[in-house]
């Protein structure tokens, strides 16, 4: 019986040598430098070219669609099977310890943006497609690893892919945690609108909080003009210290600049994380904001603030097989003159559904003079345990683990998996190993990349030799 993790040990440097050189490339999408070159900005297509000019010297057929997807190929046969993997990352943010491009390795872990989400973990699964492939295994399946460019955003290049070539048979996207992730929830994002109006004592100028919807904001800074300034910000450093945040109070020409620190976290799973933007509302609620600035200060304070469930809606719903409906405030922006706008993401198990949950906010918003728009939505997703993709990755995941408790699980993620009717997430992050995806200081330890990737290879020989 082949020694997987013997064989992904022999790889290690290569591998750790070639996504190193992906993880610089800064892959983050910014429509505002979109050309018809980059639909995405340079980066996510400067990364999809490295990526495919490596796998193409390394023995694949490739295949770059409208530079926003490609494909890696080897193989022959009726069946496809498809690896989805993304080289997209989240902006960096704040409050990194190294540069978030210039991946480093300290104490065993590999830290940097996309170590973890989702670069790392993407090239474990294709070294080892490739070691497979080298060792001259006999396919009996064709094997398409697919890498989208913008996973944390529209899905645009994935969708593309799906338009244009034929649907895989069954597949994983090596894009979320192990064991085996068979159910994923639905998502929505609504969009609420706030109308740019004031009062005359207290001020909101302006209010910034948030990078993407599905990332807990880290940082918020609000300015405002107040009758006191001396004491709002006493009143702010009180708050400051009897809140699990930092915060800075800075005099303005007209009143204060107030900041706040919280801690980031994956919109999947907001309740590991310290929303910023929620903490300096609720701080700001206190006073006699007015007319459009009132609304959107006590929305975020008495609706969101500390709330992943939508209890203060009314609206907490748990399905007994996919868990709790899941609520992440993730931008939150005002300006005294456009107004403000508030993206609320959703991650919703069967039995509810985007317009329930448009209708239950309405509810609440429409007092206060807030508008909500619906956005794209994905329904939830759940492949049957006792599906030979489930069971194969499973046992495959239990042979290198040695964790024969292990059981498949539903999350609030949404991976390409989703994508394909007999589709999964598989890996990479270890039961016990912390999760920093959309955090600053995003690491993964080396170890479990390597482990991952032994993971990675004995699944993919029983998959493509059954």
């Amino acid at each position: 019986m082949t020694d997987w993790l013997a064989a992904a040990e022999s790889q290690k440097q290569n591998y750790l040598e070639d996504l190193m050189a992906l993880m610089r490339i800064k892959s983050v999408r910014d429509d505002s430098a979109a050309t018809d070159e980059y639909p995405l900005g340079p980066g996510p297509s400067q990364a999809l070219a490295a990526f495919l000019e490596m796998a193409e010297q390394d023995g694949f057929r490739t295949k770059n669609i409208d530079n926003v997807v490609g494909y890696a190929e080897w193989g022959e046969g009726d069946e496809t099977l498809a690896i989805l993997a993304h080289l997209d990352v989240m902006p960096a943010g704040k409050g990194w310890d190294t540069d978030p491009f210039e991946p480093v390795i300290k104490d065993g872990n590999l830290y940097g943006r996309g170590a973890s989400d989702d670069k790392g973990p993407g090239m474990a699964a294709y070294y080892a497609l490739k070691y497979l492939k080298d060792q001259g295994v006999a396919f009996n399946k064709r094997v398409r690893f697919i890498v989208g460019t913008d996973e944390e955003s529209d899905w645009t290049g994935m969708h593309r892919y799906f338009e244009v070539e034929p649907a895989p048979t069954l597949g994983f996207s090596p894009d979320a945690e192990f064991p085996v992730i068979n159910g994923e929830k639905g998502q929505v994002s609504l969009k609420l609108s706030v109308p740019a109006t004031n009062g005359e004592d207290y001020v909101l100028k302006s209010f910034h909080s948030g990078l993407r919807f599905n990332m807990v904001p880290r940082e918020a800074v609000a300015e405002v003009v107040v009758p006191d300034a001396g004491q709002v910000q006493a009143a702010f450093e009180q708050f400051v210290d009897e809140n699990p945040i930092q915060g800075e109070a800075e005099p303005t020409a007209d009143g204060l600049k107030l900041t706040v620190i919280g801690k980031a976290a994956h919109g999947m799973e907001p309740e590991q994380g310290i929303n910023a933007g929620t903490y300096l509302a609720t701080f700001l609620d206190q006073y006699d904001f007015a007319a459009g600035a009132k609304s959107f200060i006590h929305f975020l304070a008495k609706y969101l603030h500390l709330d992943t469930r939508m209890k203060g809606f009314d609206g907490a719903y748990t399905d007994p097989v996919m868990g709790e409906l899941t609520m992440n405030a993730g931008i939150l922006n005002f300006d005294a003159e456009n107004g403000g706008d508030i993206d609320m993401n959703f991650r919703f198990p069967k039995g509810i559904g985007p317009d329930e949950l448009e209708a239950t906010v309405k509810k609440v918003a429409d007092p206060l003079g807030i508008a909500v728009k619906q956005g794209p939505s994905q329904k939830p997703h759940y492949v049957d345990p006792s599906d030979p993709i489930v069971k194969t990755l499973m046992d495959a995941y239990i042979h290198q683990s040695g964790d024969k408790d292990a059981k498949p699980e539903v999350v609030g993620g949404g991976t390409y998996g989703r994508l394909m009717e007999r589709g999964v997430a598989f890996g990479a992050l270890m039961p016990q190993t912390p999760n920093t995806m959309h955090q600053a200081n995003e690491y993964q330890p080396v170890d479990d990349l390597i482990r991952s990737m032994a993971i990675y290879m004995e699944a993919i020989n029983n998959l493509v030799t059954d």
